[in-house]
């Protein structure tokens, strides 16, 4: 099978690359896609060295799987050109997101919704993604009525721009800023821009991806995110009120039963989901759920996971996968 990563040298390319190495997908010709200054390029794939190209000249390949970790404009500028020319897109910026014809797809959720018909699929904002994996079964036994959302999200989210202002923070040297004031020793309010309403796109990605991957817009949603200094992965504190009678008997034992969902919760023993030690594993993790003293019916817990992973490349992978085993997709 032809494989294209669009955006291969950036943060969540290598993860792209690493995680299909890791889960040995079946790729007979790998296209490491780039900006022009980075072609010709080697990256390492499976004890290989393989030349990045340039965007261009990779149509004339036609991949049959083609993954986008390149930002939204390009995105938008070359989707629909490998889509025309055969390949199945997967997308990992926000573009296509909220097009109603395009699936937003977790693959443990909702791949149920995926037909022949899928050229461009798009891939959740990593903050929801690790969310929904925790609530979204909640949701199908329960209902959900609100959700109230609190993320503390990891630099990389950002990119490597981010991660070399801290790296510089560390060493009191100076460097370009990725942030508006210091991420050192800091925690800002403000991911991605603002919108009119007083939230940023990062905070409302969550209540409109939420609504589309659930097919439920009733559910009423407040968001806050937050950027810390920290690498390993996202975490959130979220309060969820369900409509029909529920205990923590009931939430344990139904995210227990997860799939790819890990409860780490005794705070007896000091056990809960940190993301020191979620980096560079593909779970979700949960833990700190507790009944809301203050409300009947809803539960307050963590979720943490690693971004670049569940929150966006092994979720990527995870969905052309799918197209395999639903047969989806045809090798050209």
């Amino acid at each position: 099978m032809k494989v294209a990563v669009v955006g291969a040298t950036g943060m969540v390319g290598r993860e792209m690359l690493k995680q299909l190495e890791e889960r040995n997908f079946p790729i007979s010709n790998l296209l490491p896609i780039a900006s022009e200054k980075s072609a010709g390029k080697l990256i390492n794939f499976k004890n290989n060295s393989i030349p990045v190209i340039g965007i261009e000249s990779s149509l004339d390949v036609r991949a049959d799987i083609a993954l986008f970790s390149a930002g939204s404009d390009i995105s938008l500028k070359w989707a629909p050109k490998f889509s025309n020319n055969g390949t199945i897109v997967i997308d990992n910026s926000s573009a296509w997101r909220m097009d109603p014809k395009i699936k937003l797809i977790i693959p443990e959720i909702n791949s149920n919704i995926l037909t022949n018909n899928d050229k461009i699929i798009a891939n959740p904002n990593c903050s929801t993604i690790q969310m929904l994996m925790v609530v979204a079964p909640l949701h199908n036994q329960f209902g959900i009525s609100r959700l109230i959302i609190s993320t503390y999200q990891s630099i990389t989210g950002t990119g490597i721009k981010a991660v070399n202002q801290l790296e510089n923070e560390y060493k009191n040297t100076k460097g370009e800023m990725a942030y508006n004031y210091p991420i050192h020793k800091n925690a800002i309010p403000h991911c991605d821009d603002f919108l009119e309403n007083g939230y940023t796109k990062e905070e409302m990605k969550l209540v409109n991806e939420t609504h589309k991957i659930l097919s439920d817009n009733k559910i009423n949603i407040s968001a806050t995110a937050v950027r810390i200094p920290v690498v390993g992965g996202h975490s959130e504190s979220i309060n969820v009120e369900l409509k029909k009678p529920s205990n923590l008997k009931d939430i344990y034992k139904i995210l227990n039963a997860c799939p790819g969902v890990v409860v780490e919760d005794n705070p007896s023993k000091n056990k809960y989901p940190m993301p020191i030690y979620s980096e560079g594993k593909n779970d979700v993790f949960v833990g700190r759920i507790r009944n809301d003293i203050s409300k009947k019916n809803a539960y307050n817990m963590w979720i943490v996971a690693d971004n670049l992973r569940k929150g966006a490349a092994l979720n990527a992978i995870q969905i052309a996968e799918l197209l395999i085993s639903k047969k989806l997709v045809s090798q050209k």
